[in-house]
């Protein structure tokens, strides 16, 4: 598949002369390093990711980054003053490019105001495009697109570094790449009112984050409408990943259920966890109408 290095940015515009920036790089969801808010300097969270690249390559991107940020504060802060924009304030910026299988590739740059989207940069002719039709977002794209020296170097940073350097990074952390780890899940029942049974599949443990979770009736798959509900896939602390899909029912349908998940680590198999009245248990402390199955998971 294709893989993505993205560089995060935040900066909080506290005034006109104090600016509280952080960064962080990401290969896919794994955390490369941080950008030290007081110095600017890089520092690396895995051990292989310093001697992926030379020194010297390091020592450019970092002069760079801060020729990049120092640039970013400026023009902002410019535009800040020209528009009577209040302090404090959020700009946020995520840059980086996408590596595909055959090796083509894709940089990317968008830039965002107080949590909502602000500009975006097309690489292809260095052009900033709007995201909101505002005032203040007209003006700021007119600033940056007259001042060529700032987007030259983002495309430098983004359109011709990165790609390079990204596939030193690969494979220097090949083993992190392929990290496996196989989804755990558990079905149970919460009873929110007589009419209704919520079938509860909690799915954790797993590795990388792409994952498809179903429900089966009777061995055929549920569409997607109001009765299915899947959360968002959220992180563990021990850097894997958890997620909860549920599905209302009605009380002696008459039907059989089943929660289905299929991850990269379980290969071509699938992991199908049933819920059936004939298991449903009590499970004493816990409030009433609290059911649960916690079946024995099955690879089919």
């Amino acid at each position: 598949g294709s893989f993505t290095i993205r560089l995060l940015q935040t900066s909080t515009f506290q005034n006109t002369s104090f600016v509280d920036t952080e960064g962080l790089g990401l290969l896919e969801d794994i955390e490369l390093g941080s950008l030290d808010k007081h110095t600017w300097n890089i520092h690396f969270y895995k051990p292989w990711v310093s001697p992926a690249l030379p020194r010297s390559d390091w020592e450019t991107l970092k002069k760079m980054l801060k020729l990049y940020l120092q640039h970013f504060n400026h023009l902002i802060n410019e535009g800040a003053m020209q528009k009577d924009v209040p302090y404090p304030f959020v700009a946020q910026c995520m840059a980086g490019c996408e590596l595909y299988p055959n090796r083509t590739s894709r940089a990317f740059a968008y830039v965002g105001y107080n949590g909502q989207d602000f500009l975006s940069l097309d690489m292809n002719d260095a052009t900033w495009l709007l995201s909101q039709d505002t005032d203040l977002a007209r003006y700021v794209q007119a600033v940056l697109q007259n001042y060529t020296a700032f987007s030259e170097l983002v495309e430098v940073i983004f359109n011709d570094t990165c790609v390079g350097d990204m596939e030193m990074i690969m494979r220097y952390g090949k083993a992190a790449l392929e990290r496996q780890e196989p989804p755990v899940a558990t079905v149970f029942a919460r009873t929110p009112r007589p009419d209704q049974i919520l079938l509860v599949c909690r799915v954790t443990g797993f590795y990388p984050r792409p994952i498809s979770v179903a429900w089966l009736r009777d061995g055929q798959e549920v569409p997607p409408g109001p009765a299915v509900n899947t959360s968002a896939t959220l992180p563990n602390a021990d850097l894997t990943y958890q997620l909860r899909s549920t599905l209302a029912v009605a009380p002696h349908d008459g039907h059989s259920y089943a929660c289905r998940v299929r991850h990269r680590s379980l290969g071509t198999r699938s992991l199908l966890i049933p819920w059936g009245n004939s298991e449903v248990v009590l499970i004493a402390g816990l409030r009433a109408g609290l059911l649960a199955a916690m079946a024995v998971a099955a690879i089919m």
